[in-house]
Parts: C-alpha cells; structure tokens; sequence
C-alpha cells in the first residue's frame, strides 16, 4: 500500500475497529484521531467538550487530522464530525477515503451504554445518529473514494475489500 487510507462515518461504523484489523492486513500503522486526540490533550473527548467546548476540541481534532492525513501508508481512523471540517475536508484529497456506511440502529447498539462520546448523550440514540448521518451523509458521500455497508461484524471481510479497492486505486 502506497497510499493513506482514511476511514470515516457515523459514530458505531465501526473506524476504529476495521481501521486496526485494515492496518494489521496492510503492516502500516494505525492512527485512531479520537484516541490521539486524548493523548496530545491528556484527558477524554468527553472532559474536552466539558472544560472547553465543542469549538476546542474541533481545533486538536483539525491539527491532529492534518498531521496524520499527510503520512504515507497510514490508516487513519477519523471521529465521525471530522469531516465536516473544512481543513479536513481539503487533506482528505489525495487519500483514499473508506465511507463506513452503518445504519443508525445498528451505530446505537454498537455506541450504547458508553458515556464517552458527548455527542450521543441523547435518550432516542437511533434518532440522533439519524439526524447526525441526514447532516453528514452528503459530505460523507462526496469525499468518498470507496462506500464500505459496515452492517455486519467482519472486520477482516471489511478489511479485504478496502486493501484490495485501495491496491487498485494507485
């Protein structure tokens, strides 16, 4: 694999997931944006959005994005929002971008029950992440390189196919 490979969707797509099972297939690292943002900061997305706010955690988010998207032969897992950042958006280009396409029920089952993502602190989970993919779906179908139904369970099948389209893709 030459190029970077990024995976996006929903909050329950399952990036994180796929993004280790793809980059352990591929021997390149993984990069979890979410999961280097807390490191960079030192405290949790949900303690960010607390203290700082939304507008805050956008900003690492952004740097850290940026940073990873320019690496060569990464998987970078991006939080579900991240796209919708312009500057984002712009260093997506060049990379071959993986849309996680779930259905919101099934992103609430695989979210619920976890308190760390401020975004779905909601009683009607399957309605927020309906409204959250009817505001992203067209950006994320407009970025998107390869459409992956990220339904099922196999991460190694989801894996495959990506490695394979993003073999072809060079």
């Amino acid at each position: 694999m030459s190029r970077t490979i990024a995976l996006i969707g929903i909050s329950g797509a399952g990036k994180s997931k796929i993004g280790r099972t793809l980059a352990a297939r591929l021997g390149v690292d993984l990069l979890d944006v979410d999961a280097e943002v807390e490191r960079r900061q030192g405290r949790t997305i949900a303690d960010i959005f607390a203290t700082d706010g939304e507008a805050a955690f956008r900003a690492a988010e952004s740097d850290v994005c940026v940073e990873a998207l320019g690496r060569p032969r990464t998987v970078v897992s991006l939080g579900g929002g991240a796209p919708m950042t312009p500057a984002i958006a712009d260093a997506l280009r060049g990379v071959h971008v993986v849309w996680l396409r779930v259905s919101p029920a099934v992103a609430a089952s695989r979210v619920a029950g976890h308190g760390d993502r401020p975004l779905l602190n909601d009683d009607d989970l399957v309605a927020k992440l309906t409204r959250m993919l009817d505001a992203r779906g067209a950006t994320y179908a407009r970025l998107a390189d390869q459409i992956v139904d990220a339904d099922g369970d196999d991460a190694d099948a989801k894996a495959q196919l990506i490695a394979a389209a993003a073999e072809a893709s060079v």
